[in-house]
């Protein structure tokens, strides 16, 4: 078994409230869920209106899938039209 892990920080500079913000990060965590069958949550700087910081979390029974699912997601956030990709770590 293999778990893989990656932990996303993005940038909502449009948001003017937390109520902006869980919007922003409602509408992503059900697309990765949906599209990549993966648990996702935001993890850290909740009461930060601007900050978003996802982890997403996959469970496969070889490394290669498992890694290039969480490559692709973390693609697919770098082009998010609204938040603003930071940084990420991809854990395997």
């Amino acid at each position: 078994m293999v778990v893989g892990s990656l932990r996303v920080r993005l940038l909502v500079r449009e948001s003017r409230s937390l109520k902006d913000k869980r919007q922003v990060v409602r509408s992503i965590l059900d697309k990765l869920r949906h599209h990549h069958n993966v648990s996702a949550a935001e993890v850290e700087a909740l009461d930060d209106r601007k900050v978003v910081v996802l982890g997403v979390a996959m469970v496969g029974s070889e490394v290669r899938p498992v890694k290039t699912a969480l490559d692709q997601i973390a693609e697919a956030l770098r082009r998010h039209p609204v938040a603003e990709f930071v940084d990420c770590e991809v854990d395997v």
